[in-house]
């Protein structure tokens, strides 16, 4: 058995582990079936994954749509539960003592977010260093608060989890990267990330996750050639970004507007990303027509993530400023 930790956005801080890398995990498995540990299947089913920013089940949704990996989720209620984590938060702002403790555990968030983000290998994912540490980071929540609301009850739902898979002989699990270590000590012969040659695929992954960063300014000429190699509907997408990011509008728009002739619809965060920057980008030349249909498209979409719904409703009020 496999199981590879998700990191949600945090994903594009990881050049050797990020959305693809997943992806190309699961494929070298050799295993069609990949089961989700942190979701439910109510929840797969209404696709609450993208408001969470799962970057690599946007990854995955081009080989679910083809067939060639089918995915099934067993975390049985798993968002009520998870929910629970955030009224516990919100029952603290009212008790007394209550905003010491919102610290204490805000302390402890710092110290897990700063764990998180440093870059690793996929095998450093299945070290008892990366297990064990995580580990201990998130005893300290239990602790301070208790196994239950306070952590989403991630024991229970974990030990649910592995009782689910000890039923299946062979597959590939994906799991919130803070269920991780609890499910891997439920399953100890499990296998977690291992290291492989990077695709193609998964270059171009790490590239278009170091522009959507926006980084390192005396790198952007040399990302800006890498992103036309690449040739994609989010690449130019990103090529636009850096361009109004050095003060250079209109080059923003010529490009985003080829983008917008063309394919734009994956991943399925991006079309709400392109027509609220082309919005902006209309206000800044001075046609307002164009950017409120631009703005309104946003709307029309079926989903769109949640910062672009409300730069869009922003730019129907009134005309963007920078």
């Amino acid at each position: 058995m496999v199981i590879l930790p998700l990191l949600g956005p945090l994903h594009v801080l990881h050049p050797r582990y990020n959305a693809r890398t997943v992806v190309e995990l699961v494929l070298s498995s050799g295993n069609k079936s990949v089961y989700l540990a942190s979701y439910s299947q109510q929840g797969l089913e209404g696709r609450v994954w993208r408001d969470k920013n799962e970057m690599a089940l946007f990854e995955l949704a081009t080989f679910l749509e083809d067939g060639r990996v089918h995915l099934e989720a067993i975390g049985d209620n798993a968002e009520g539960l998870q929910h629970e984590a955030e009224l516990f938060s919100e029952y603290l702002g009212n008790v007394p003592r209550g905003e010491e403790a919102k610290e204490k555990l805000a302390e402890i968030d710092r110290e897990l977010s700063e764990f998180l983000r440093l870059p690793r290998l996929p095998s450093e994912f299945a070290s008892e260093d990366f297990v064990g540490g995580l580990e201990r980071i998130l005893q300290k929540q239990a602790e301070f608060a208790g196994e239950g609301p306070a952590t989403g009850f991630r024991q229970q739902r974990m030990a649910q989890v592995a009782e689910a898979l000890s039923e299946i002989e062979d597959a590939v699990v994906l799991v919130d990267v803070l269920d991780y270590p609890a499910l891997m000590r439920r399953l100890p012969d499990a296998r977690g990330p291992w290291d492989q040659e990077p695709t193609k695929a998964e270059m171009e992954r790490a590239l278009l996750d170091r522009a959507w960063r926006l980084e390192n300014e005396e790198e952007w000429g040399n990302l800006l050639a890498q992103l036309a190699e690449i040739g994609s509907a989010e690449a130019g997408y990103l090529a636009s970004q850096i361009y109004l990011a050095a003060g250079q509008s209109e080059d923003a728009l010529r490009i985003l507007e080829d983008v917008s002739r063309g394919d734009f619809s994956r991943p399925e965060y991006l079309p709400g990303y392109v027509l609220a920057r082309l919005g902006q980008l209309y206000d800044l030349a001075g046609q307002r027509d164009k950017a409120l249909r631009a703005y309104a498209a946003v709307r029309a979409l079926s989903w769109a993530p949640a910062e672009v719904k409300e730069i869009a409703q922003a730019g129907l009020r009134a005309p963007f400023k920078p």
